[in-house]
C-alpha cells in the first residue's frame, strides 16, 4: 500500500472496507427470515416484504454508478463516511417503523442510497491503496468473502436476533454495525484529492436509473397483468438504449458521460460482468426462495430457517478462506466455471433432496454445495472486470461493477419472489429454483468465453 509500511496499518484500511461490504450484503438477505414476523407485525403481505426486499436492491443497483463516478469529485473517503450516516439513519428509521411505508423509506431507500454512496468508495479504496499484486488480492478477497458471508449468513443471524429479541432488533444491529464501521474508517487517507470540478453527468444518471427501474418494476408485475409487465420491460429497453446514445453522444462532444462507452468495449470485463450478475441473482435468489418456502409453505420460525442456512455459510466460508491460495494456483477463468457448475449441481441436489424427504435438513447438502460454489467464483470476477482497467477509470468501473452485481440481487429476488408470490406451494419452489439453474447455465457459458489467459492474480492495472 502506498505510504503504508506495516501490516497492521494495511489490516487498519481493510477492516472498515471489508465490514462494509459484509452489511451492505447482510441487509439484502436477512429479511429473509422474517418473511412471517415483519407481515404480521405491520399487517402486510408477503408480497409486500418481498417488495420492500427488492426495491433497497433496486435502489443500490440504480444509483451505483452514480455512486461511484462523484467520488472523484468530492473524495472517495467523505462519500464513504456519508454513505454510512445515511445507511445508519435509514436504519434506524426501519426499527421504530410502524407501517410498511414507513420500513420502505427507511430500509428500501435510505440503506439503499447509503449503500450506493460507500460502496464503490470501497473497491476504489481498494484498488488504490493496495498497490502490488499480493496484496491487492488479498484485499480484493477478504472484501468480496466478507460479501458473500454477509448475504449467506444474514438469514442466520436475522433469525437468531428476531427469534431473541425481535424484528426490527435486526435494525438497531446494522445501525451499530455502520456506527462501528464509521468509527475505524477515521484512520483512512484517501490517496486522491477530490476534484470539485469533475463534472456529473445528471442526464445519463437519470437515465440509468429509470430504465433499471422500469426493467425490474416489469419482473415485479408479472404475476399481476403481463401486459402491464411486458410494457414496463420494453420501456425499460428503450430507456436504457436512450442512456447508452446519450454517453456516446455526450463522449463524442468532448464531455465527460456518467460512463465512458470505452468500459463498455472490453470484451473480457463484459463477460465478468455477466457472470457477477448471474453469481449474485443466484445467490439472492436461492436466498429468497428457500426462505419463503420454508417460511410460508412449511411454518418455519426464523430461527429454524436461519439455522438451515448455514450450510450455505459454512460453503461460502470455507470456499472464501481458500480463495487466496485457489488464486495462485489456478486461472480466474477456471475458477469462476467451477463455481457454476458446484452452485448447478447444488440446486439439483436441493430440489432433488427436498422432494424425498420431509427432513428440514435435506436442505443442507445443497446450500453447502451451492455457498462453495458462489465462494469460488465471487472474488475471481470482480478480480477480472477490475484489473481490466487503469486507476483513472476505477471509480465508473467499480460503480458499473457493483450496479451490475446490485442488479443481479435485485433481479434474484425479483424473479423468484414472482413466481412463489403467484402461487405459494411446493410447484413454485420447484419452479423458482429450476428457473434459476437454468440461469445458472447461462452464466456457465458466459464464463467459458472468458480468456484463458487471465492471470491468477489481478494485474497491477495502475
Amino acid at each position: 500500500m502506498a505510504g503504508a509500511g506495516t501490516s497492521s496499518a494495511l489490516r487498519a484500511v481493510l477492516v472498515p472496507l471489508a465490514l462494509a461490504q459484509f452489511l451492505c450484503t447482510f441487509a439484502g438477505s436477512n429479511m429473509n427470515v422474517m418473511i412471517n414476523d415483519i407481515s404480521t407485525d405491520l399487517g402486510t403481505t408477503v408480497q409486500g416484504v418481498q417488495v420492500t426486499i427488492t426495491i433497497f436492491l433496486l435502489v443500490m443497483a440504480a444509483l451505483m454508478i452514480p455512486g461511484g463516478t462523484v467520488t472523484d469529485r468530492y473524495g472517495r473517503k467523505r462519500c464513504f463516511m456519508a454513505g454510512l450516516a445515511v445507511y445508519g439513519v435509514g436504519a434506524v428509521l426501519s426499527a421504530v417503523s410502524p407501517g410498511l411505508g414507513v420500513l420502505i423509506l427507511g430500509n428500501s431507500i435510505l440503506e439503499g442510497l447509503g449503500t450506493a454512496m460507500l460502496i464503490p468508495p470501497v473497491y476504489i479504496l481498494a484498488t488504490l491503496l493496495f498497490t502490488e499484486l499480493t496484496t491487492r488480492a488479498r484485499a480484493f478477497g477478504a472484501i468480496m468473502a466478507m460479501g458473500g458471508i454477509g448475504a449467506a449468513a444474514g438469514p442466520l443471524i436475522g433469525g437468531l436476533i428476531t427469534a431473541m429479541l425481535s424484528w426490527r432488533a435486526a435494525f438497531v444491529f446494522q445501525a451499530l454495525v455502520a456506527l462501528l464501521i464509521i468509527l475505524l474508517g477515521r484512520r483512512i487517507k484517501d490517496p486522491l484529492p477530490p476534484d470539485p470540478t469533475h463534472p456529473f453527468d445528471l442526464g445519463g444518471a437519470v437515465l440509468s436509473a429509470v430504465g433499471l427501474f422500469l426493467l425490474v418494476t416489469g419482473i415485479l408485475a408479472a404475476d399481476n397483468d403481463i401486459v402491464l409487465m411486458l410494457a414496463l420491460l420494453a420501456l425499460g429497453v428503450l430507456v436504457l438504449l436512450w442512456f447508452f446514445r446519450w454517453i456516446h453522444a455526450k463522449d463524442k462532444a468532448g464531455g465527460e458521460p456518467l460512463v465512458s462507452p470505452s468500459v463498455f468495449g472490453n470484451r473480457t470485463s463484459n463477460l465478468g460482468l455477466a457472470t457477477q450478475n448471474i453469481q449474485w441473482l443466484l445467490l439472492m435468489g436461492t436466498s429468497f426462495t428457500v426462505a419463503a418456502y420454508l417460511q410460508v409453505v412449511r411454518g418455519y420460525t426464523a430461527i429454524q430457517t436461519g439455522v438451515i442456512f448455514t450450510a450455505a455459510t459454512l460453503g461460502l466460508l470455507v470456499s472464501s478462506l481458500a480463495a487466496e491460495r485457489l488464486a495462485k494456483r489456478r486461472a480466474q477463468r477456471t475458477l469462476i466455471v467451477v463455481g457454476f457448475v458446484l452452485t448447478i449441481v447444488g440446486i439439483g441436489v436441493l430440489l432433488a433432496m427436498v422432494g424425498a424427504s420431509p427432513n428440514p435438513w435435506a436442505f443442507a447438502p445443497g446450500l453447502l454445495l451451492i455457498g462453495l460454489g458462489l465462494g469460488v467464483m465471487l472474488t475471481p470476477s470482480v478480480n477480472v472486470v477490475q484489473s481490466s482497467f487503469g486507476e483513472q477509470q476505477q471509480g465508473e468501473i467499480s460503480g458499473l461493477s457493483r450496479s451490475v452485481s446490485n442488479l443481479g440481487s435485485a433481479l434474484g429476488t425479483a424473479i423468484a419472489g414472482t413466481i412463489l408470490v403467484a402461487d405459494p406451494t411446493s410447484r413454485a419452489y420447484i419452479a423458482a429454483m429450476i428457473t434459476l439453474a437454468a440461469i445458472g447455465l447461462a452464466g456457465l457459458i458466459a464464463a467459458t468465453f472468458l480468456p484463458r489467459g487471465v492471470a491468477p492474480t489481478p494485474h497491477d492495472s495502475g
